[in-house]
């Protein structure tokens, strides 16, 4: 295996994990008030198929004995301060997150997806990554059609989140 591939897989399963957490953050603030019901639906359908993507990039990492980034406990704690913080702002500012996060997920998977077709390497990994961008697309579409964009500080809240997901993709492939 590479040590391209390695970085791959490594941040990809840092990042899942980092979705997982989020949508618990969301979830712990909108709990179970009807005044939230509908934002905590939409959280838990979303936190559903993370928690599959990062399933399966748990048993990749094992497989393959790649080692999981060192930033883990920190992308955990950042993964649910910001999934809280937003949502606390309001259930626009957690759709918000959520679209920022879902457009820089969906640019890096397609950016894994035409590499490892350039090297015509590893089909059942683009398929999968194929599967997952999709439904991050599809998160994205939900957030947007929920609201981000009427939350409070949208394009700045948008600019902060998505530098900080660049960063953190950025560092979990080296560390």
């Amino acid at each position: 295996m590479t040590k391209r591939l390695e970085q791959m897989i490594r941040v990809d399963h840092a990042g899942e994990h980092g979705a997982v957490k989020i949508y618990e953050g969301q979830a712990a603030v909108f709990g179970a008030s009807p005044k939230t019901a509908q934002a905590a639906a939409l959280v838990r359908d979303m936190a559903a198929q993370e928690q599959s993507h990062m399933d399966h990039f748990d048993a990749l990492i094992v497989e393959r004995k790649i080692r999981p980034t060192l930033m883990a406990p920190l992308w955990d704690m950042a993964g649910f301060a910001l999934g809280a913080g937003t949502a606390l702002l309001g259930e626009k500012a957690a759709m918000a997150c959520t679209a920022a996060v879902e457009e820089v997920i969906d640019a890096h998977y397609a950016d894994q997806i035409d590499e490892l077709k350039k090297l015509k390497t590893e089909p059942e990994l683009v398929k999968k990554l194929e599967k997952f961008r999709s439904e991050e697309a599809e998160h994205r579409h939900t957030a947007l059609e929920n609201g981000a964009e009427q939350a409070p500080f949208y394009r700045l809240m948008n600019k902060v989140i998505k530098a900080g997901c660049q960063t953190a993709i950025k560092v979990s492939e080296k560390l």
